[in-house]
C-alpha cells in the first residue's frame, strides 16, 4: 500500500462532492452511479474514478459495516487536476490488506488490486474514532490520463 500523502486538503479544491450513503449493496451501487454523474458534470473523465469508488464502497459495505451506520463518499477535484476519492466507514480496526492478486479461482479479493491499478496513490487514514478513511488519488484526471 502506498502511504504517500498529498496536500489536497490544504489546496483550494476546484470542486468537491460529499454524501452519506447506507452501508448496503444498494448504497455502494449508488456511490458508483453518483460518482459517474458528478465527475461527468465536472467535465472530467469518470471511468477510473467510478471503478475506484465501486471497489472502495463495496469494501466499506463488506468489511466496514456497523449496523445503523453509514459510509461517507468524498470526491475532491483539485485545481491541479488531481482527483481524490475518500470512503470513510465505521470500522477503524478493519484495515485493508496489502493489494495483491488472489489465487485464480478465488471469488473475491481483487478490489484493492484494482484500486492500486487505477490510482496513482492510495492509503488509509485513521479517525475520527471509530472510523477510518480509505483514499485514492488520480493525477491529471481532467487531462484524460485515466480514460
Amino acid at each position: 500500500m502506498n502511504q504517500e500523502f498529498t496536500r489536497l486538503r490544504t489546496l483550494n479544491p476546484a470542486h468537491q462532492f460529499t454524501i452519506l450513503l447506507s452501508a448496503t449493496r444498494r448504497g455502494a451501487r449508488l456511490a458508483r452511479l453518483l460518482t459517474r454523474e458528478q465527475l461527468r458534470s465536472w467535465g472530467t473523465p469518470f471511468e477510473d474514478g467510478e471503478q475506484i469508488v465501486a471497489e472502495l464502497a463495496n469494501n466499506a459495505v463488506l468489511h466496514g459495516h456497523v449496523p445503523g451506520r453509514s459510509f461517507r463518499l468524498v470526491l475532491t477535484l483539485a485545481a491541479t487536476d488531481t482527483l481524490r476519492i475518500e470512503v470513510t466507514d465505521a470500522r477503524a480496526e478493519e484495515l485493508p490488506r496489502e493489494a495483491g492478486l488472489p489465487v485464480a479461482d478465488a471469488e473475491s479479493g481483487r478490489g484493492l488490486f484494482l484500486v492500486e491499478a487505477y490510482a496513482d496513490r492510495w492509503g488509509t487514514e485513521p479517525g475520527p474514532a471509530p472510523c477510518k478513511t480509505v483514499w485514492a488519488e488520480i493525477d491529471a484526471v481532467a487531462a484524460g490520463r485515466g480514460t
